[in-house]
C-alpha cells in the first residue's frame, strides 16, 4: 500500500458523510482522502514520509465553499480597503480612516467597503460627512454603505472633478447643497451603479501589488477555514483583462483556495453579443480542480437585474425584461452553460420563471445546474417552480446586514421567512451557503453561519422564530455539500471520505460546542488544501508556507492588527481583561480590529 503523504489523528471529525459521520483521524495522498477512522486504522499508511499531524483533540470540518463570493475583484483590491469588519464603535472605525488617511500617499484612496452596518456600532448610526471631513481632510476619501449610498470627502470630490455642472448619471443621485454643489453624498436609485462607477475611478494597484493583494485575501480566507469558492462574477469585472491575475496565480502554483467562476456581461444592451463570445472561446468546467470555468451570470441580463436596497421601494423591472432575459438563457441553453441570477424579489422570481420555462420546454433546463442568487422572499410557489426545473438557489447572510431596515419597510412578518431557507430545503431545492463579499457583505463564513444558526442581525435583531432557523449540521451542510452542487463538484467536495478531495479544516473552537455568540469569531488553526497545508497558526503556523508582507507598504491590510495574519479579527461586544494592570491600559488604548490595546485578545 502506498504510503500517505499526510495523516491527522487525534481529532474529532465531523465527516458529513451520513455513512460514517464521526472519526478520529483521517490520511491524504496525491490530494485525495484515502482513509477515514480511528488511529489504528491510519497506520498502514503511515511512512518515513508521511507528515503526522496531532490534532490534539480539536473539531476536523470538511473545508467551507462560499458559493457566492467576489474573490477575483476582491482580489485585486484587498489591499486597497479599509474594512470595518467587527468594528463595534463608529468612534473607532473614524480612527482607523483617521490614521489610515495620514499612511496612504497621494493619488491613492482611503475605501472603506462591504462588511459592516451601522446597527454594528454602540452608536446605532452611519458616519456623517463631517465626520469623514475630518479624519480625512486631504486624502480621497470612499466609504460605501450597502447597496444603497456612498460618502466622498472633499478631496475625493476635487478628485474626481465633481462639481455644480455635473449631471445626475442614470441610476443615481448626487446629493447637493442650496447652492447646488455635491455635498460628497451619493445615493443609489434604483441601483448601485454610481457607487460602483465611482469606486472604479479610483486608482489601482500594480500588477505585482494586486497579485499580492490576491495573495492576502485567499490566505485571509483559509484563516477562516474557506478551501474553495465560487466567484459570482461582479460589476467591472472584466473578462479576460482582469482574470489575468488569477490565472497567473494559477500557472505559478500559489493559489490556496479551489476557484470555480462565473462570466458576468459588462454591456448593457450587448448581453447576447457578451455571451455568444464567450460560448464561441469557452466550454463549462474548462480548467482544473484549482481554477475552473463554472458558466454565466449572476448578470445576465441589465433588465433583470432587481438590486436590493430596502432603503427604497422594490423596484420593477422593465417591460423589456422578458424578452432580453431568454435570448440569453435560450443562448447559453443551448450550449450547455450552466447559468445563475441575481434575484432578490418574489415579483422578479415570478416574471423569471416565466422565461425558464418557456425555454425548458424547447431545451431541457434541468440538468444544466442553473440557480438563483439570493432569493429573500421567494414565494413557496416559486420553490416549488424552482424544484420542477431542477435549479438550486445559493442564499447569502445579507439579511445580517440589512435586516432591520427590511423590518422597517416590510415588517417582522415578512423578515421571518427571508430567505425561507427551510422552505427551500423542504422542497429539496439544492441550497447552497455563501457571503456575497466583498462590497456588501462580510467574507466571513462564520459570521454567515451564526447569522443562520441564531437568526440574528449584526446588530443583534432577533430575525427567525427558532421554527426558521437551521441546525448548525444543516448550516455547515450548505457551506460544504450544498455549495457543491452549484459548480457540479458535489462527487468531489463537501464531505471526508475516501475518493474525495483532502480540503479540511481544524478549528480553533469547537462548532458544535461553543456559545451561540462565538460562532461569528470561530477561526482555522489549521487549513488543508488538496492534501497540503496552506493555513497554520499557534502550534501548526509551522506548517503553513510563509507568505510576503502585504505590499504595498501603507496598505490597511494587517496595520489594524495586533496579532495574526492580515484581514480583520471581530470586536468583542465587552471586554474584562485578566488582570486590573491590564484593564488600565485597555482603558486608554484604541480597540482597532478588537486589539484591547493591552496585549490581551480574549472573547
Amino acid at each position: 500500500m502506498p504510503a500517505a503523504d499526510l495523516v491527522v489523528v487525534n481529532a474529532r471529525v465531523t465527516t458529513l458523510d451520513r455513512t460514517r459521520p464521526e472519526a478520529e483521524a483521517l490520511a491524504a495522498r496525491d490530494g485525495r482522502i484515502v482513509a477515514v477512522g480511528t488511529a489504528a486504522d491510519m497506520q498502514p499508511w503511515l511512512a518515513a514520509t508521511t507528515q503526522l499531524v496531532d490534532g490534539g483533540g480539536r473539531r476536523l470540518i470538511p473545508g467551507l465553499n462560499d458559493s457566492h463570493i467576489h474573490l477575483i475583484r476582491g482580489g485585486l483590491n484587498f489591499n486597497l480597503e479599509l474594512r470595518w469588519e467587527g468594528v463595534r464603535s463608529l468612534a473607532d472605525g473614524l480612527r482607523m480612516l483617521r490614521v489610515q488617511a495620514a499612511r496612504t500617499p497621494p493619488p491613492q484612496w482611503v475605501r472603506v467597503v462591504g462588511g459592516w452596518s451601522e446597527f454594528q456600532f454602540a452608536e446605532r448610526r452611519m458616519p456623517t460627512l463631517d465626520e469623514i471631513n475630518a479624519a480625512a481632510p486631504d486624502t480621497p476619501v470612499f466609504v460605501l454603505h450597502l447597496y444603497d449610498r456612498a460618502w466622498l470627502n472633499g478631496a475625493a470630490l476635487r478628485a474626481l472633478g465633481y462639481t455644480k455642472a455635473t449631471p445626475d448619471p442614470p441610476g443615481g443621485v448626487i446629493e447637493r447643497d442650496r447652492h447646488g454643489a455635491p455635498t460628497g453624498l451619493l445615493v443609489a436609485h434604483p441601483n448601485a451603479g454610481l457607487l460602483y462607477a465611482t469606486l472604479a475611478r479610483g486608482p489601482r494597484l500594480s500588477v505585482e501589488d494586486q497579485m499580492n493583494s490576491t495573495r492576502q485575501f485567499m490566505r485571509e480566507l483559509n484563516r477562516l477555514g474557506v478551501t474553495s469558492v465560487i466567484d459570482a462574477g461582479g460589476g467591472f469585472q472584466n473578462y479576460p483583462d482582469d482574470y489575468a491575475v488569477i490565472e497567473r496565480l494559477h500557472r505559478d502554483g500559489l493559489l490556496t483556495l479551489r476557484i470555480a467562476y462565473n462570466l458576468f456581461t459588462q454591456t448593457p444592451g450587448g448581453e447576447l453579443a457578451d455571451f455568444a463570445r464567450w460560448t464561441s472561446l469557452a466550454t463549462p468546467y474548462q480548467g482544473d480542480a484549482s481554477l475552473r470555468l463554472n458558466g454565466a451570470g449572476e448578470m445576465l441580463a441589465f433588465s433583470a437585474a432587481d438590486f436590493e436596497d430596502f432603503l427604497q421601494p422594490r423596484p420593477d423591472l422593465a417591460p423589456a425584461m422578458e424578452g432580453d432575459l431568454e435570448a440569453v438563457v435560450r443562448h447559453l441553453a443551448s450550449h450547455g452553460w450552466p447559468f445563475r441570477l441575481h434575484a432578490t424579489y418574489d415579483e422578479s422570481i415570478t416574471r423569471m420563471l416565466e422565461v425558464f420555462e418557456r425555454v425548458h420546454r424547447d431545451i431541457p433546463l434541468d440538468n444544466l445546474r442553473w440557480l438563483l442568487d439570493h432569493a429573500e422572499t421567494i414565494s413557496p410557489r416559486n420553490i416549488a417552480r424552482v424544484a420542477a426545473l431542477g435549479g438550486g438557489i445559493a442564499i447569502q447572510h445579507r439579511m445580517a446586514f440589512q435586516g432591520e431596515h427590511f423590518v422597517a419597510r416590510y415588517g417582522a412578518e415578512a423578515a421571518a421567512v427571508a430567505p425561507p431557507v427551510r422552505q427551500m430545503l423542504e422542497a429539496g431545492v439544492p441550497v447552497g451557503a455563501g457571503t456575497d463579499a466583498t462590497r456588501v457583505a462580510s467574507y466571513n463564513p462564520w459570521v454567515a453561519l451564526s447569522w443562520l444558526t441564531t437568526g440574528r442581525t449584526r446588530g443583534g435583531l432577533a430575525l427567525y422564530p427558532n421554527a426558521q432557523r437551521l441546525d448548525r449540521d444543516t448550516a455547515l451542510a450548505l457551506f460544504t455539500r450544498g455549495s457543491a452542487w452549484m459548480s457540479r463538484e458535489d462527487e468531489v467536495k463537501g464531505m471526508l471520505a475516501p475518493g474525495r478531495y483532502a480540503d479540511f479544516v481544524l478549528l480553533a473552537a469547537d462548532y458544535f460546542a461553543v456559545e451561540d455568540e462565538a460562532i461569528e469569531h470561530l477561526t482555522s488553526l489549521l487549513t488543508v488544501v488538496d492534501g497540503k497545508v496552506v493555513y497554520g497558526a499557534g502550534d501548526f503556523a509551522s506548517l503553513a508556507p510563509a507568505l510576503p508582507p502585504a505590499a504595498p507598504g501603507w496598505t490597511p491590510v494587517g496595520h489594524f492588527h495586533d496579532a495574526g495574519p492580515p484581514g480583520p479579527a471581530p470586536v468583542p461586544r465587552a471586554h474584562r481583561c485578566a488582570t486590573p494592570a491590564h484593564e488600565r491600559r485597555r482603558a486608554t488604548a484604541s480597540s482597532f480590529w478588537g486589539a484591547h490595546g493591552c496585549g490581551c485578545w480574549a472573547f
